[in-house]
């Protein structure tokens, strides 16, 4: 995880960091075997401490998961807040780059798909405590936002903003699943996934411009 890279530079503990140590040996340990079966000895011995160390912070291995599922939102809201702060609020562009980004991060953290968007990472953000914490995690109110903006921009005041959004984001996360069990070349062999984010964005709100000229 790209959060993860940022703290620091190696797993080692040190400085008492023990927590945040271990989240990233058990995501480093996922994104190079591609999968989430490591014990917690592995997660122990990856950064370089004792096999009683992790239960110090983390009851279970499910419980290290589940923190390695929130630094993979961490780092795709955080991703998604500087596309937005580079693009003016409510415009197409920065819904396509939001889309394309979105779809981008999906299909390339592929190991951590059940962590973040299967049934493990609807329990994650369950157990988010924090209301606006986990409204902010995966990026989608972010979208609300801006698809709120486009549509005043526009003069659309008969469209619900988080049903627009709703549908754009179930559109990214459909094509990232069909392109991570490679079902998409079955259909068009070496299809672009930004241009598919791009032309269904603007069919979408093209649509709802025809509708307001109705």
């Amino acid at each position: 995880m790209e959060a993860a890279k940022k703290k620091t530079n190696s797993t080692s503990y040190h400085h008492g960091d023990l927590r945040n140590a271990l989240i990233i040996a058990a995501a480093e340990l996922i994104e190079e075997s591609g999968s989430e079966d490591f014990a917690m000895i592995d997660a122990a011995r990856r950064a370089g401490v004792s096999n009683a160390a992790p239960y110090r912070h983390f009851s279970d291995r499910d419980d290290l998961l589940q923190a390695v599922g929130e630094l993979g939102y961490y780092d795709l809201a955080s991703a998604l807040n500087e596309i937005s702060d580079q693009h003016e609020a409510g415009s197409t562009e920065a819904i396509i780059a939001l889309g394309k980004y979105y779809l981008g991060f999906v299909v390339s953290k592929k190991a951590f798909f059940n962590l973040m968007w299967g049934e493990r990472g609807y329990q994650t953000l369950l157990n988010i405590e924090d209301k606006q914490t986990k409204l902010r995690s995966n990026g989608f109110w972010l979208l609300v936002r801006h698809v709120e903006a486009w549509l005043a921009r526009e003069n659309v005041t008969d469209t619900n903003p988080a049903d627009l959004a709703l549908k754009m984001w179930a559109m990214s996360i459909g094509t990232a699943h069909m392109a991570l069990n490679y079902e998409l070349d079955h259909f068009v062999e070496g299809i672009d996934l930004d241009e598919i984010v791009e032309s269904s964005t603007l069919a979408f709100l093209q649509g709802i411009r025809g509708n307001r000229a109705d």
